[in-house]
């Protein structure tokens, strides 16, 4: 095309058209590169929500999505407890599933996966638990502290305001975890409260803390318990009870609703890493703008080293005055 202007290509009121700029960038260019970034866009698009379909098609009962889906039917949620336990249930209730409890704004909210009440108003808070995970910054395993913050949390929600402490129900917070956290080989770790002084002695508080080991080796459980972690370590069904719980799953992947909930959760938890991420970054810029300025540089050096605005490392650094 040369130094001709784009205009003159163009059939008939050529005049209307203000193409002077486009002399060095023709029109045409610009519009083959929007072309192609939307196909670029929409190739990824099309591999994430394969990426996606992959990953619902394989997930397990190891996944919190089909656990809890798969502890929202009624008789294998009762069959669990029932074995796990060694009581009756006539029949149980449940409350909103991956429930979020956020007590104070300023606390720092959980999602609960699966809670429950039977007959007798004990509740089951029931959490499927694949990463043994530690704090980067303590180095300390969070499991412990973290069924007593889920405890505390329960109990919160449990107590109506004005209602006295001792109309507080039972409660079951149950882990089922695919490792073994205390490396003792149980099957169960079962944890209440006792006296250092009298070990005999125990606090009828009438909470109880459950950790399974499903990599255990011993212990009291039930065939069908021993056949419930056979199939979350390894898929294997032995029993008439995995077998109900690998048809739900099997019936679970081919309804499209919960495919669409699959994805959009997917979608929703990938938007939630990218504000924290983008958050965190935001606190480590500030963190290394006052450290650069609590060691003299300018304004506009520490803005240049932060990638933050004049103004705002200037508000930063007003701030610490």
């Amino acid at each position: 095309m040369g130094s001709r202007n784009f205009a003159e290509l163009l059939p008939g009121h050529a005049d209307q058209w203000c193409l002077s700029s486009f002399r060095q960038v023709p029109f045409f260019y610009i519009c083959c590169l929007i072309y192609f970034y939307l196909i670029l866009c929409y190739n990824q698009r099309k591999k994430h929500m394969q990426n996606l379909a992959t990953k619902f098609e394989n997930l397990t009962i190891q996944s919190d999505f089909i656990f809890k889906k798969v502890m929202s039917r009624k008789r294998i949620c009762i069959h669990l407890l029932e074995e796990l336990l060694q009581i009756k249930i006539a029949d149980i209730s449940y409350f909103e599933a991956e429930k979020s409890l956020e007590p104070d704004y300023a606390s720092r909210g959980i999602r609960l996966d699966i809670i429950v009440a039977d007959d007798k108003n004990t509740h089951y808070n029931l959490e499927m638990q694949v990463n043994n995970i530690k704090n980067p910054n303590t180095k300390n395993y969070v499991l412990p502290k973290r069924t007593r913050y889920y405890q505390a949390l329960m109990d919160i929600d449990l107590l109506q305001k004005g209602q006295e402490y001792d109309l507080l129900p039972p409660t079951y917070i149950i882990f089922i975890c695919v490792f073994d956290f205390f490396a003792k080989g149980n099957y169960v770790y079962t944890f209440k409260k006792r006296c250092l002084e009298d070990m005999e002695l125990e606090l009828p508080d009438e909470a109880t803390t459950m950790i399974l080991n499903t990599k255990g080796t011993h212990g009291n459980i039930s065939k069908d318990i021993k056949s419930f972690y056979d199939y979350v370590n390894n898929h294997i069904i032995n029993s008439d009870f995995t077998r109900q719980i690998d048809d739900e799953i099997s019936y679970l992947k081919l309804d499209s609703k919960v495919r669409r909930e699959f994805m959009l959760l997917e979608a929703r938890l990938l938007d939630e890493r990218r504000e924290g991420k983008a958050e965190g970054e935001a606190k480590e810029k500030l963190a290394t703008a006052k450290r650069l300025l609590s060691m003299g540089l300018s304004v506009q050096d520490v803005a240049k080293g932060t990638s933050l605005s004049v103004e705002q490392v200037e508000k930063i650094k007003a701030e610490q005055k």
